[in-house]
Order: structure tokens, then sequence, then C-alpha cells
């Protein structure tokens, strides 16, 4: 059984975070939800709390933890951090170091030992943007996994690369890291 933290960002695909959170659980593995404000307006946390069995945090102004610290005890207890779907946004705040929001706090807290995913999600356009491309190569010199994005239609209804990996795809690949031996 793993820690595995899945930050949701605010991306039309956030629905299929949920039917990873799920399969994440079912495989038996404690999965801590963390979504940003902007995820909140598409999906609700609670969705996500009865799936997990454990509360989804979104507001870094409403700890858990009393002394204020869910970003840096999450880090610390997670062997594993998840983001699905990240978008544009998420991948500049992450390569700038910035932390608007818990789910940013927590990514600079997450040692860089343990494995550090993101699944991009975003109209083809934006994928192709060369300050996203900077930014995804900053992540992925920082040790960051990256599963897609894949071509197909997007939410915006546009064809290309920037569709989200589908669940099935993204748990296979997160697999070998999962196993007890990783």
């Amino acid at each position: 059984m793993k820690r595995i933290v899945l930050g949701v960002t605010g991306s039309a695909a956030c629905f299929k975070a949920v039917a990873i959170c799920s399969e994440l659980v079912q495989m038996g593995h404690e999965v801590h939800p963390v979504l940003t404000p902007s995820a909140t307006r598409l999906i609700a946390p609670l969705q996500f709390s009865c799936i997990a069995g454990r509360r989804a945090l979104h507001d870094e102004w409403d700890p858990v933890d009393p002394a204020g610290m869910d970003h840096i005890e999450l880090a610390r207890a997670a062997d594993l951090l998840l983001v699905v779907p990240a978008t544009a946004n998420f991948l500049g705040q992450a390569a700038q170091a910035l932390a608007p929001t818990l789910l940013g706090s927590l990514v600079l807290a997450m040692e860089r030992e343990k494995p550090r995913l993101f699944v991009p999600a975003m109209n083809p356009q934006m994928w192709r943007n060369p300050g996203v491309a900077r930014n995804v190569a900053t992540l992925e010199g920082d040790g960051w996994l990256r599963i897609g994005p894949i071509s197909g239609l997007t939410a915006c209804g546009e064809e290309g690369e920037g569709r989200m990996a589908e669940p099935v795809d993204i748990l296979a690949e997160i697999e070998p890291l999962l196993s007890d031996g990783a």
C-alpha cells in the first residue's frame, strides 16, 4: 500500500481524476486528494472525500493539521505525488516554485527523491505554447515524470495534442511506482 497525494487542478478533464482516485483506493492505496480552488469550481471536494475515505483538502486557510501544516505533513507522509489534470497554470507555478495554493505549497515541500508526476490537459494551442514547453522542460529537468498529453478531441472542441491521457493508461504507467518494491 502506498500513500498517494492526488493533486487536482481546474481543468475540464478533472472528472477523470475521480475515476483515478477510485481505482487507486480499490487497489488498496491511501489517497489524499488536494484540489486547487479552481478545481473546486468544476468538481466538488466532497466527491473525492467520499471516494478516498478522508477529507479532500482545498483551502490552505482551513487546515486539518492543528498547526496549519497540511502541506508539510502530506509531503512527508506521501510516497508519490500525482497531479491530474495538470493545467498550464499549474505547470507554470510549479516550474517557477510559486505556491499560491495548498497544492503549490505541497509541491514545494515534496522531497525530490519521491516520485512526482503530472498529467497535462489543455487546449492544443496552449500545449504548443513555447512558455508551456519551457515549464514542462523545467519540471522534467527537476525530476518530474510526465504522462501525456495525447492527441484527440479536447474540451474546447478542438482536435490535437493536449487531451489528458485516459485513467486506465495513467494507472498502467504509474503501476511500477506503486508496487511494493518501489
